[in-house]
């Protein structure tokens, strides 16, 4: 586990293993979660890349009969 320094200024900086295996890139965005006592950041990928990332999921359903109309 890397250890990041905040700055005077708040920022801190991603460690290059997080970087190589997140693939962040300089500019990109990230979403913001705030989870119990934690910070987590979750880059924002376009749509495009999640496609095919769910392949091979069983997509099918038990539906109540009321729920077929």
């Amino acid at each position: 586990m890397d250890v990041v320094t905040v700055s005077p200024k708040y920022q801190v900086v991603i460690p290059l293993e997080a970087r190589r295996r997140m693939r962040v890139k300089p500019g990109q965005k990230m979403h913001v979660i705030f989870y119990d006592n934690m910070v987590v950041f979750i880059p924002v990928r376009p749509i495009k890349q999640a496609r095919g990332s769910l392949k091979g999921m069983d997509t099918r359903i038990e539906r109540d009969e009321a729920d077929r109309v």
